[in-house]
């Protein structure tokens, strides 16, 4: 997600799990790729390799350094088609949401790492239609918790 060029190049990083739409928020300083896809990875690591098992991205030249995030830690990268915000529905609908916290004209520099994960919270604690009104959180330990067994 951008802001405002006159904001400076601070960003926002958003991913979201295509089953449970769990979502978390990565602010970058810039659009520089070894640094947001090193926070990629760091934020996806840990989880079990079903939750990180592929990963789709637009065309931003922020993803370029994508073979790492395959070596290091196996994640099988995509890449959707030119002008075709439709290929990650799930992602441009999130970004949608988000944008109530995070307008085009805030001052993204000025929010915190706790900022962000507030506004995380709030989406991933909200229940979806889509989701049987379940909450995105709720949904995503469950399907954690099946693969774990």
């Amino acid at each position: 997600m951008l802001f405002k060029q006159k904001l400076g190049q601070t960003n926002v990083t958003s991913l979201v799990e295509r089953v449970s739409r769990f979502t978390v928020i990565l602010k970058n300083p810039n659009k520089r790729t070894k640094p947001v896809m090193g926070k990629i990875m760091e934020a996806i690591r840990d989880l079990p390799f079903t939750a990180r098992k592929s990963i789709t991205f637009d065309r931003g030249t922020e993803f370029v350094s994508w073979p790492h995030l395959q070596a290091e830690i196996g994640t099988q990268t995509w890449f959707c088609d030119p002008s075709s915000p439709w290929q990650k529905g799930a992602v441009e609908n999130t970004n949608r949401r988000i944008r109530r916290w995070l307008p085009r004209k805030r001052d993204i520099r000025r929010c915190t790492d706790r900022d962000m994960k507030v506004i995380c919270d709030h989406l991933n604690n909200t229940p979806r239609k889509c989701l049987g009104w379940k909450t995105p959180a709720e949904v995503f330990r469950k399907k954690m918790m099946e693969e774990l067994r």
